[in-house]
């Protein structure tokens, strides 16, 4: 079987931008330690690509949502410092927690029995100040279950952390009341909005996740966050529009005059939706208008402003995740995790 031909997306991905974010936000997070969601395939961008990265710049902490997830991670870093935040459900996970040494978060007084039922051990504690997701509830934390649980990390999640809210400090009041009842080494609740909301927030662990990977989710923290994903396609074709031409699906497009256009091998499967319509990808500074529709595999772009562009020449998606929001109205967690697998990474 021979190689396959070379891709004609890639994502680029920006370790050192990625090492820095995380330094930024545990030096941000003040005494407390920075850890690292890296569910989602570190949101979209790749376990192998990123975690090594955030390891060598002194991570210890790593947050998935899946057990699914946790095979990758095992020889990157060392099981202890692997959180699951489902839990347990079953008898299975309890047993795979207990032999690989993850640790499984518990969400439930149902889950605090079937772990320690199933032999315990060091684990993490999941409790709901008010976001109404996973967490037992204030009130259970006296639950001989809960009681019994060797909790090494107690943790809650913030739900308006990206906005000036009262709930912050509501939440805030919550976590601190419940956190004497509960015996634990370590404290976390901010994720990386809470981090900007000041050191009363970051307790012994913040837990951040779109930062690290070029998000901005308060303005606070625009100085120090750096772009981390760069999209990039290929020219598969390019071709002179006449004046009437039409473009693409519903022919949205008209040519107002003879013009040039290309084709690149992207589209609405590999992430980049609709929503990008009137948009526009970059070659060495100078706006390439995307015309008409995103087609599934398709997007077509107006050559005028680089008339020197052809088949085989690659050229670039602005992908600063504020901006890219702005002008797709898709959050900067979508635009994320929606990056398609057959971008090279």
């Amino acid at each position: 079987m021979p190689d396959a031909p070379p891709p004609t997306l890639k994502l680029d991905i920006d370790r050192q931008a990625l090492a820095n974010n995380w330094r930024t936000l545990d030096r941000l997070s003040g005494s407390a330690s920075a850890g690292a969601a890296v569910k989602a395939d570190c949101y979209g961008l790749g376990v192998h690509h990123c975690v090594p990265a955030l390891r060598d710049a002194g991570c210890e902490s790593y947050f998935v949502a899946h057990w699914s997830e946790v095979e990758p991670l095992l020889s990157i870093v060392p099981a202890e410092q692997i959180a699951v935040l489902h839990g347990p459900l079953t008898h299975e996970d309890v047993a795979f927690a207990r032999v690989t040494g993850v640790r499984p978060v518990i969400d439930t007084v149902r889950q605090a029995a079937l772990w320690r039922d199933g032999g315990g051990g060091p684990c993490h504690l999941m409790v709901d100040t008010g976001i109404n997701r996973l967490g037992i509830s204030p009130a259970e934390a006296g639950d001989e279950a809960v009681q019994s649980l060797k909790v090494e990390v107690l943790l809650s999640h913030l739900a308006c952390a990206d906005e000036d809210s009262d709930m912050n400090a509501r939440q805030l009041a919550e976590f601190q009341q419940v956190i004497p009842h509960i015996s634990h080494k370590k404290a976390s609740l901010s994720n990386s909005a809470g981090i900007a909301l000041g050191s009363d927030y970051h307790f012994d662990l913040t837990r951040p996740g779109l930062a690290l990977y070029g998000g901005i989710p308060r303005t606070e923290l625009a100085p120090n966050i750096r772009q981390v994903a760069f999209p990039r396609a290929a020219i598969i074709q390019t071709r002179t529009l006449r004046a009437g031409d039409t473009v693409g699906y519903n022919a949205t497009f008209t040519a107002p005059s003879e013009m040039r256009a290309g084709v690149l091998s992207l589209g609405y499967a590999d992430g980049i939706l609709r929503a990008w319509g009137g948009g526009a990808f970059e070659h060495e500074g100078q706006k390439l208008p995307i015309l008409g529709k995103v087609s599934m595999d398709m997007i077509v772009i107006d050559l005028t402003n680089a008339p020197e562009l052809g088949e085989g020449d690659w050229v670039s998606l602005p992908y600063y995740l504020p901006d890219a929001a702005r002008q797709t109205s898709v959050s900067q967690y979508e635009l994320l995790t929606i990056l398609g697998q057959r971008f090279a990474r």
